[in-house]
């Protein structure tokens, strides 16, 4: 027996379900990009909103490739529980907000009604760094079109990806994907539309078989669309919606609108995520499964203070940054939150761009040092090898990985060629850091030590160097 609109009141009281109307009203949001993810943010976001009595809130979720998702949610009526855990301790709950589904490269026809239909007011997106393409400008024109025809109100269109200024470039790519035959409706979206900017932290592992069975335990029916996540969150977001009345509801159920995204995001970009994914990369090529194995371990534990605290901080405008990274090292150790390496090491060619260089060439403009940077890089380069230090062999799931692994594969033999192959790759590090003697020394440097000496001592090399 699975979890389902029948089985919900079967569920045992501690766990928190949804207490409005699932039919009768239709969505008033579209959400392109139904990953874990979006399910256990921004959906629980629009739950709160849904139980507040509001009932505009309700999402058709559209899974842009792969209908695996979307059929499972179909059958569980949407569905779906999260774990929610920190040292405190975890509660689950069951959010309600899905209450359409669609799989966009088989009903791209109803995902383009989708977004024309009279209640949709809202469109926001997950769809990661690599799915900004022409298709997604053209699903998203098409819809608009038929809105603009029908003489319907604009929406706000929120991109929730970690791109900075990720509202600003959807924005410039929806336009860039218009005809001179749409001069109108380009109009009518500056002139209705809203494309805010905005910045969403949670850390959210892929499902794993643990958490379906702890899922079952806790529900007594099967939900094969579980969720883990941890109790904190965050969603910045700019104030400009379509409908400004949207600001003072969201901002009662948490969400924080502001003016200034901008420092929000870079700080995520580069604390979080740039920490993130140094660690993914040591992880995976030193055999941990995990990201609190990671941080589990005291010297990387300490290297990612010191990235954070040494070459991050000082190019940020966040003014509360040591309280974040101070929680960030504490999420990252959550013993429920089994985050895998090889998750987030995922795409890293299209992650790492965003997330380092801003750093190292603050650094460099203020003649300090970016050695952790380097490691980092230097880590990178040993990950294309696709096998870690016990000999156990790994897939690199990332769009640049056949050029990756060619530049890496003649590494141990021609060790300072491909350091300089990949760092000289302008769509990864930009136009100054290629130019960089003394970055490519450092970067250089620290692949040779990690090549003889392993990661571990590598990392436990470059902190004994450095004051504490």
């Amino acid at each position: 027996m699975n979890l389902a609109n029948a089985t919900l009141p079967k569920l045992s009281s501690p766990i928190k379900t949804p207490t409005y109307a699932r039919t009768g009203h239709a969505p008033g949001v579209v959400h392109l990009g139904l990953g874990a993810f979006h399910r256990a943010h921004q959906a629980m976001v629009f739950d709160q909103l849904l139980s507040q009595g509001d009932p505009r809130w309700g999402i058709h979720g559209v899974g842009m490739t792969q209908p695996g998702l979307v059929n499972k949610l179909r059958a569980q009526d949407g569905l779906y529980a999260v774990r929610v855990a920190d040292a405190n301790g975890l509660q689950w709950q069951v959010p309600g907000s899905v209450w359409r589904t669609s799989v966009a490269t088989t009903e791209r026809a109803n995902v383009v009604q989708a977004i024309a239909a009279p209640a949709t007011r809202w469109v926001t997106l997950t769809v990661t760094e690599k799915g900004y393409t022409p298709a997604l400008a053209q699903l998203l024109l098409d819809g608009l079109r038929q809105r603009q025809q029908n003489n319907l109100p604009g929406l706000t269109i929120a991109s929730c990806d970690n791109l900075q200024g990720n509202g600003h470039k959807l924005k410039a790519l929806v336009k860039a994907a218009a005809t001179p035959q749409d001069t109108a409706l380009l109009q009518w979206m500056d002139a209705r539309c809203a494309f805010p900017c905005s910045m969403v932290d949670r850390i959210v592992p892929a499902a794993t078989p643990e958490i379906l069975a702890a899922a079952h335990a806790a529900l007594g029916v099967q939900d094969d669309c579980a969720l883990s996540t941890e109790a904190f969150w965050e969603w910045v977001i700019e104030d400009h919606f379509a409908d400004p009345s949207d600001a003072a509801l969201l901002q009662g159920a948490g969400v924080r609108v502001t003016a200034d995204v901008h420092s929000y995001e870079e700080a995520k970009l580069r604390m979080l995520n740039g920490s993130h994914t140094a660690m993914a990369l040591m992880g995976a090529v030193t055999g941990r499964a995990v990201i609190a194995d990671c941080i589990g371990a005291p010297h990387l534990r300490t290297f990612v203070e010191r990235l954070m605290s040494r070459e991050v901080s000082p190019h940020l405008s966040r003014s509360d940054w040591a309280d974040y990274r101070d929680a960030l090292i504490a999420r990252f150790g959550n013993p429920f939150l089994l985050h895998s390496v090889h998750q987030i090491a995922t795409d890293s060619s299209q992650k790492i761009p965003q997330r380092w260089p801003p750093s190292v060439q603050g650094q460099i403009a203020r003649s300090a040092s970016f050695e952790h940077h380097a490691l980092a890089a230097a880590v990178w380069l040993r990950y294309t090898l696709g096998v870690n230090e016990q000999g156990q062999s790994y897939t690199l799931n990332d769009p640049q990985a056949p050029s990756l692994m060619a530049i890496g594969a003649a590494q141990r033999q021609h060790p300072h060629e491909s350091v300089k192959a990949l760092l000289s790759r302008e769509d990864l590090w930009g136009t100054v850091l290629p130019q960089q003697t003394a970055w490519i020394a450092s970067v250089t440097h620290w692949h040779q030590q990690i090549l003889q000496l392993g990661v571990d001592a590598s990392v436990r090399q470059l902190l004994s160097q450095e004051t504490p």
